[in-house]
């Protein structure tokens, strides 16, 4: 495997995405010649409305707007710098955001791409779709969501584990830079049809047999795996619960105090190969900690 060395942090320039640059900053850091560039991305439709409403001053506008994101970023590129002991490069593209990003992940062949959980137009993200949900959608490159201020590097990793190969993909990219954090692999399992059954009056202990079943089952997968993983068992934890994934990830994510959720982009279904899993929708909106996403198997 091919050892992650190349991180592209984006910033609008808000709180949230400061905190995302400097978590980038510190995971740099932890990985011997390690690359960090900063992106910007200066709105193309934002650009497009000046040139509409003042077309005889747009040209020096623009030019104007394009110099002061440069400068701001080369001035938040000089205070990590003065933090940590390697060279930080920047970027300022104009377009769409989640298609610029897609394109200089791509093109920058970042091994993971940084961002703030939220930005500086939320409500606005929250109505159309985040720019996470959107390049998540088309990048196949980890994405790494920032929610908090960072304190420390990442020890406790939370890996919902559905046994498939984007699950696997999803911790191969967390152990990759986080090489010595301990993992807790999550499964949540439940009874196919359960529901159904309860309605049909079979009674409790019959259900209560299909879900030792279901979790022998879910163990025996376990197994089969971990054995897939290129991490070091001494450094996996299996949990295994009841119920519903949305909720118990959740559950278990304050349970265990997690510096870091870790999961797939996809499940096992057809409908998740086509839309942002719901799962992983539900977890990026309410979970406290950073979330990382590995789109598709390595």
């Amino acid at each position: 495997m091919t050892q992650a060395r190349t991180l592209l942090a984006a910033t609008d320039f808000s709180a949230p995405a400061r905190h995302a640059l400097e978590r980038a900053a510190q995971l740099a850091q932890t990985r011997p010649g390690a690359g960090l560039t900063l992106a910007h991305i200066v709105s193309g439709s934002a650009l497009d409305a000046l040139h509409r409403m003042l077309p005889g001053e747009a040209v020096t506008l623009e030019t104007q707007l394009l110099a002061q994101a440069g400068k701001s970023l080369d001035e938040l590129a000089a205070h990590l710098a003065g933090h940590h002991t390697y060279s930080i490069d920047t970027v300022v593209t104009q377009g769409s955001a989640a298609a610029a990003l897609v394109d200089l992940v791509e093109t920058r062949q970042a091994d993971m791409l940084v961002m703030g959980a939220r930005g500086k137009h939320f409500v606005v993200e929250m109505l159309l779709g985040s720019t996470i949900e959107r390049v998540l959608r088309k990048s196949r490159r980890p994405l790494l969501a920032v929610k908090q201020r960072p304190q420390a590097p990442y020890r406790r990793i939370l890996a919902t584990v559905d046994f498939s190969d984007h699950a696997a993909a999803a911790i191969h990219a967390a152990h990759a830079w986080l090489p010595d954090a301990d993992i807790v692999l999550l499964h949540a399992f439940e009874v196919e049809w359960e529901s159904t059954f309860q309605l049909a009056g079979i009674d409790d202990q019959q259900i209560h047999e299909y879900r030792i079943q279901a979790r022998d089952a879910a163990q025996k997968a376990m197994e089969a795996f971990i054995g897939r993983l290129r991490v070091p068992a001494r450094q996996l934890t299996r949990q295994f619960v009841h119920g519903a994934a949305t909720l118990c990830i959740l559950e278990h994510e304050q349970t265990m105090d997690a510096d870091l959720i870790v999961m797939g982009k996809h499940g096992q279904s057809v409908m998740e190969e086509l839309l942002l899993g719901s799962v992983t929708q539900h977890v990026l909106t309410h979970s406290s900690s950073d979330v990382l996403i590995a789109g598709h198997p390595g």
